[in-house]
């Protein structure tokens, strides 16, 4: 966990944007990553051995799970090695997103019955705090109109918090339009109830970088030992790597305001 530079322990980061079908491109580079690591420290090196913080939002979200989520034949090993997530796009994908899908005018494009289910077979009932390493997941609360931050630690603090990874995962990969938001809810230490109301945590965040910075810094103040010997605005201490999912094509059409007044319901 963690680097050193001199005397000084290094903070990591590892942050994966959103970005659907996409995700498939920062798998491939971190099948690529673990395969070095394995190279120099052996083949049971997994990508969360090496951050202290994994955030991701949307399919960067689903990622960040599948690399942080232990496995549940060996509680020591993550439920997906780096090289097996590509596959897992390769394979569920056309049927998460199926092309002959009938896009209504109501409702969701996708049922995402298929995503759930998937998910939840995956997942099952493992919960935040049983993550490898700090997990950090952005969603988005439609009832609250607000940001959701789900994160390892705060589910270690507070029960409440400590949703499932399933629930977790389908709130921030809920796209709307695209896929149905995501409703559950969760039981603190009083006994008091707590529901969410998500869509994807790209409606506030589809770069988590600046997520996961400001949870380190906040651990920092919170005296949390994990980051107690970092100082909350060093960010010299920090390696952090953000891996996105390309960009949109400069070929794409561009609107300005004279266009947008123009637009009318069924544009």
């Amino acid at each position: 966990m963690g680097n050193s530079c001199g005397k000084k322990k290094m903070v990591t980061v590892l942050s994966i944007d959103g970005g659907g079908i996409r995700g498939i491109i920062p798998s491939v580079l971190l099948a690529s990553l673990e395969s070095k690591l394995q190279e120099l420290d052996g083949p049971n090196a997994r990508i969360a051995d090496y951050f202290d913080v994994v955030a991701g939002t949307s399919t960067g979200g689903l990622i960040a799970t599948m690399l942080t989520a232990p496995n549940k034949d060996n509680g020591r090993q993550p439920l997906y090695e780096a090289k097996d997530i590509t596959k897992f796009y390769l394979e569920h994908s056309p049927k998460i997103f199926p092309q002959d899908s009938i896009n209504t005018s109501k409702g969701p494009k996708y049922d995402g019955k298929y995503l759930r289910s998937l998910i939840n077979k995956l997942l099952g009932d493992i919960t935040l705090k049983q993550a490898l390493t700090n997990l950090v997941l952005p969603t988005f609360d439609i009832k609250l109109l607000q940001p959701v931050i789900f994160s390892t630690n705060d589910a270690k603090v507070n029960d409440w918090r400590n949703a499932k990874l399933y629930d977790a995962c389908i709130g921030t990969s809920a796209a709307p339009t695209l896929l149905p938001a995501h409703h559950f809810k969760t039981k603190g230490s009083d006994g008091k109830t707590h529901s969410f109301d998500l869509i994807d945590g790209g409606v506030a965040a589809n770069n988590p970088t600046l997520i996961a910075i400001s949870h380190v810094r906040m651990e920092s103040f919170k005296q949390n030992a994990k980051f107690n010997d970092i100082e909350p605005m060093d960010n010299k201490r920090m390696l952090v790597l953000s891996l996105g999912t390309g960009i949109a094509s400069m070929d794409a059409p561009k609107y300005d305001a004279v266009t947008a007044n123009n637009w009318g319901m069924l544009d």
